[in-house]
């Protein structure tokens, strides 16, 4: 049998340096919150596939389905022969999530093909050609979906890109060197916003505002009520459309199906995938219905998007989701997983901040108690010793200092503590700092 060490030699050999390494582990099969690698170690789940298994690995009613139907039909291409699995994916999807009285869904791959899309669809119903979109954004890997993306790293030596994409910063809190209460900050950002207006692109031609209400790659900064209250009164106020992108956070991850249902906000249009098919490739745009008809005859729609076997698996995930309450599972391990975070911050200095939205968590790594010294170096470490320890976790943030938590949301109490213990076992053993509580030995996930 292969082992993890043959696996990687031959990925060094055969696949693009390129495509990145998140987490020094190997998967064969997977249950779940459990992975199990190579070597026929079991490995305790926190990356999730970035955030795609929030149901779990493989659970049976999705993979029953996926089995049942590649059987019948695996591809004849939506534009061609009609099927209605697609049609009950996107009846479920707006039942989920009404844009208003009226709400239309495409179907798509993935998340950058939904931001692709929503980005077409947007200039078409406007009319306009400039898109803002925030400092610490991910979007995807696309050229428009790059383009919207902060982090350089993405994209070095990848332009030129996209025209007419405008940023502006993301209502960080933790990273305001003002120090004023969180509604003061908001309303300095909206007042940013409407300046923005005045010095960089006309809000007459602005077709849409695009956010993640809770950022991923960008370290889990969540956007403040009042901020993204007050942005979906400025876009009503000059005809520009709010884009919502839930590819990360939706589906339970903040213990509802949207985070956006967190606000008192109804989005224009919205962007899905991720955790909607359990690992399957399907994503979605959806929008009010005047907004998505704008659409002139094919430029939207594509080959794969909303294939058959994908429809069964997102269709079986939304029924298993209901079944065992993802949003009440999202809170639950959204509850433990802050308190524990809280606790790692009173014990190390070197967690700067803790912060996120259910059980979208996560703590960032600095130097000297100082929001503006990320320590980087510190986080692959601890990154490092989780792999070694039986614990895979990945990072996040533009200088990768950003611990994040993406666990199934089916994970036992049980073991989503003991990966929470060979975390702060790694963080006391890197940061020599004691740990305040007695702690359990940490041993083999599977003992």
């Amino acid at each position: 049998m292969t082992n993890s060490k043959e696996i990687l030699a031959r990925r060094r050999q055969f696949v693009p340096d390129a495509i990145g390494i998140f987490n020094p582990s190997t998967a064969v099969s997977a249950k779940g919150a459990v992975i199990i690698d190579a070597d026929g170690q079991e490995m305790i789940d926190f990356a999730g596939g970035i955030g795609v298994v929030n149901a779990g690995h493989c659970p049976e009613p999705v993979v029953k389905a996926i089995a049942d139907q590649a059987a019948k039909l695996i591809h004849c291409s939506f534009n061609v022969a009609t099927y209605d699995l697609y049609m009950q994916v996107a009846e479920k999807l707006v039942s989920l999530f009404p844009h208003g009285d009226h709400t239309k869904v495409m179907l798509t791959n993935s998340g950058a093909e939904s931001v692709e899309n929503a980005i077409k669809i947007a200039r078409q119903a406007t009319g306009r050609p400039a898109i803002i979109c925030y400092g610490g954004a991910f979007h995807g890997r696309t050229m428009m979906s790059m383009t919207l993306t902060s982090k350089v790293g993405y994209k070095l030596g990848c332009g030129p890109f996209a025209p007419e994409v405008y940023r502006i910063p993301f209502p960080d809190y933790y990273h305001d060197p003002r120090g004023a209460n969180l509604d003061e900050f908001s309303d300095h950002h909206l007042r940013e916003l409407e300046d923005f207006f005045h010095t960089n692109v006309p809000a007459s031609q602005v077709a849409a505002v695009i956010m993640e209400p809770v950022q991923g790659e960008g370290g889990f900064n969540v956007v403040p009520k009042k901020y993204l209250e007050g942005m979906r009164a400025i876009c009503d106020k000059y005809g520009i459309l709010l884009i919502l992108d839930e590819v990360q956070s939706g589906f339970g991850r903040t213990g509802k199906w949207a985070a956006y249902q967190h606000y008192e906000v109804t989005p224009d249009i919205t962007t899905w995938a991720k955790s909607m098919g359990s690992g399957m490739p399907i994503g979605a745009v959806m929008g009010k219905a005047h907004i998505m008809d704008a659409c002139k005859p094919s430029t939207i729609g594509g080959t794969y998007p909303g294939n058959p076997v994908c429809c069964a698996a997102s269709l079986a995930t939304f029924n298993y989701m209901e079944e065992i309450d993802i949003n009440a599972l999202g809170e639950k391990v959204g509850d433990i997983v802050r308190k524990r975070f809280n606790r790692f911050k009173k014990q190390f200095s070197a967690i700067g901040d803790v912060r996120g939205l259910g059980a979208m968590m996560a703590f960032e790594l600095v130097k000297n108690n100082d929001p503006q010294q990320p320590d980087a170096d510190l986080c692959k470490k601890l990154i490092s010793y989780c792999a070694d320890h039986g614990l895979i976790v990945i990072n996040a943030g533009i200088n990768g200092n950003i611990i994040r938590v993406l666990s199934p949301l089916v994970i036992e109490e049980s073991l989503l503590n003991k990966g929470l213990d060979i975390m702060e076992a790694g963080l006391a053993h890197l940061c020599g700092e004691p740990v305040n509580e007695s702690k359990m030995e940490i041993s083999d996930v599977s003992k």
